[in-house]
């Protein structure tokens, strides 16, 4: 995997039979992001699991835009027009958990779980939206504790099975592989803090999950999947690795290829977010 695949070049590999593929990606609006070519690029993909962020829309719209042929799981946030998470499959769940266990964030749409039954294996499926943060503000206290929520919630889950997948947009660059300009940025901005960074140590550390997309790339710059709307930060690569796939020890063995969906060009962008997929061999 490379931050040069573009969508034409991810598509030419094909799924291995048994494979399941997981696609997790910050839709920014999905009422946008239909209106912008999301719908062309979901079905060519051959996704099993769609884990959508910022859905950012009543849950009639969303079930609407999505259409048929899919099992919905969608965790609105109480404030209108905000967050918002959904995992979308092609098999029904079979048990579903619309937060993530602290009642302080119970109505903010930034964490559902789903238990799917794969190949005789209970596989637990996570799609979440991490704040993305603002330093000196209770947004960035908020972050903190939602992160600090995870360090419990993440060995909980990993206690029922051992095929965990914790992905969406995490809104934390973790080394400086992850951003194209870590000097300016580092210590500066909320998401490069190293503050929030300690807290994906743990995650990959003594929680013991593994980073799927950077352990199947290696120790290369990227791939990003975030690119501001500002300036040429697409155009010149200028992005930042913020969207994860975050697996247990035993679904890692399983994951077999990943790739982020980059748009082949600015304005084919359906969202400032890139799709990063992943198969996983079951």
């Amino acid at each position: 995997m490379t931050n040069a695949e573009t969508p034409a070049t991810a598509n030419v590999y094909t799924k291995a039979p048994g494979a399941l593929r997981v696609a997790s990606v910050n839709v920014n609006g999905i009422r946008a992001a239909y209106k912008k070519g999301m719908a062309e690029w979901l079905a060519g993909r051959d996704v099993d699991i769609l884990n959508l962020q910022e859905v950012r829309a009543p849950d009639a719209l969303f079930r609407e835009l999505i259409g048929e042929g899919w099992h919905l799981v969608h965790a609105e946030a109480a404030a209108k027009g905000r967050a918002g998470v959904a995992i979308c499959s092609r098999s029904e769940p079979d048990a579903v958990r619309e937060h993530i266990g602290e009642e302080y964030f119970a109505d903010s749409g930034r964490w559902v779980e789903a238990d799917f039954t794969v190949k005789g294996q209970q596989v637990t499926v996570v799609s979440a939206y991490v704040h993305s943060g603002e330093l000196g503000t209770q947004k960035q206290d908020d972050k903190y504790r939602f992160l600090e929520t995870m360090t419990r919630r993440m060995p909980a889950l990993a206690e029922r099975t051992d095929h965990v997948l914790i992905t969406g947009d995490l809104n934390v660059c973790h080394t400086e592989r992850d951003i194209k300009n870590w000097k300016p940025n580092h210590n500066k901005r909320a998401g490069v803090m190293d503050e929030e960074i300690v807290y994906f140590d743990r995650f990959f550390g003594d929680i013991g999950y593994r980073d799927v997309a950077r352990q199947l790339a290696g120790d290369v710059q990227g791939p990003y999947s975030w690119w501001s709307y500002r300036g040429q930060a697409f155009d010149n690569d200028a992005g930042w690795r913020i969207d994860y796939h975050m697996a247990t020890p035993a679904l890692m063995a399983r994951a077999t290829h990943a790739v982020v969906d980059r748009a082949a060009t600015y304005d084919t962008r359906f969202s400032d977010h890139a799709p990063v997929v992943v198969d996983y061999q079951f």
